[in-house]
């Protein structure tokens, strides 16, 4: 049995909903057999490896623990996971990759090594990196990790010229989307996703072990000129939504947003074209780790414009839908010649339904087949 790949699979469960901490999976095996497994729990709760720890109790003296990250070393919101992996009797330790974390960094390994315990790093090192991509971004910048997802046709159509987009994407690729929003702290939009289409941007899936979604992502709406109707369904759903002005509201528009049950939040900027290196700034702030963005063509051209885009998720419907003034997916300024084009690198392909998901990299990372 690879143990390893256990605890990854137990990591996955704690995506979208531990942030600012990392996803982690723990399995403590003794004997061949796995005497107690956990991924992390709420900020503030136990670690995976303090869960899998107590649910072994004794029988975790004398044991292997295959861990997805370097165990914490420091006191934080909980105590130090190394030195419950010391007091716990453990003998040997896996873990898939070290955390980059500076405040870690090699140092819970260290600590570990100095108690006697045998550790080993980099087993199913890249599914573990993939799982955790956003928050070794956030931990080492301060910043969050972007994913720019949308369908389209095969001709690069978003909707056709009078704006319909229902739907481009199958009942398969809709579905798998809210498995991929439950994994982000927020999901942004600009105003005119929200004018045109009036999405819920709500995860409706199960999340972690047979249960419910433990919490909605952030839902953040880009409206640079305080465009979007308080009527708007994103603010009747679970969950939370953030608007981003870019200008000063008025004491009416905030006296309305605060009725609405909003946060609001202000940067001001030229014509009302807000700074998004701001803005991801500004969420970083907030400890908002990973952000999916879903429209629409000009916020996405502006993210790849200046260069704030990580991943990239594409679905493509076999269908074709024409017409000049039919939206294309990222408008912006875009590359003036063909070799300035953007990369997209490691790329990785998969089905739902008759759509085929492209899933790569800006600037070659690699992806697991597996997120």
């Amino acid at each position: 049995m690879d143990y390893m790949e256990q605890a990854l699979s137990l990591a996955k469960l704690a995506l979208g909903q531990v942030s600012p901490n990392p996803a982690v999976g723990a399995a403590v095996v003794r004997d061949g057999v796995v005497v107690g497994q956990g991924y992390t729990q709420m900020p503030g709760y136990n670690h995976a490896e303090i869960v899998a720890l107590e649910q072994a109790g004794e029988a975790a003296r004398g044991s292997k623990m295959y861990i997805t990250l370097e165990p914490c070393c420091h006191h934080g919101r909980t105590p130090p996971c190394s030195q419950a992996i010391i007091s716990a009797g453990v003998n040997e330790v896996h873990m898939a990759m070290l955390d980059p974390n500076p405040l870690v960094s090699g140092k819970g390994r260290e600590e570990l090594g100095e108690a006697g315990i045998k550790t080993f790093v980099g087993e199913h090192m890249k599914e573990a990196e993939n799982i955790n991509e956003a928050y070794t971004k956030f931990i080492t910048t301060g910043l969050p990790f972007i994913t720019a997802k949308f369908a389209m046709s095969l001709d690069g159509k978003i909707a056709t010229r009078s704006g319909d987009s229902r739907w481009i994407s199958s009942p398969e690729a809709r579905q798998y989307v809210h498995s991929l929003r439950s994994r982000s702290d927020a999901i942004m939009v600009g105003a005119d996703t929200i004018i045109n289409d009036n999405p819920q941007l709500t995860t409706r899936c199960c999340g972690g072990k047979g249960g419910a979604i433990k919490k909605q992502p952030l839902r953040v709406i880009v409206d640079g000129k305080g465009r979007t109707p308080l009527t708007a369904r994103v603010f009747n759903e679970p969950g939370e939504t953030l608007v981003l002005l870019g200008r000063k509201a008025t004491k009416n528009e905030k006296e309305d947003y605060t009725r609405a049950g909003f946060g609001l939040l202000e940067l001001p900027s030229e014509e009302g074209h807000i700074e998004l290196k701001r803005l991801m700034k500004a969420l970083g702030e907030k400890q908002i780790t990973s952000v999916m963005v879903e429209g629409g063509s000009g916020l996405f051209g502006s993210l790849f414009d200046q260069g704030l885009v990580d991943k990239v998720i594409v679905f493509i419907a076999p269908i074709i839908i024409g017409g000049e003034t039919a939206r294309t997916a990222v408008g912006g300024t875009g590359a003036a010649r063909v070799i300035d084009s953007l990369k997209i690198n490691s790329i990785n392909e998969e089905r739902f339904g008759q759509d085929i998901m492209i899933t790569g990299y800006v600037g070659g990372r690699e992806c697991s087949p597996e997120l």
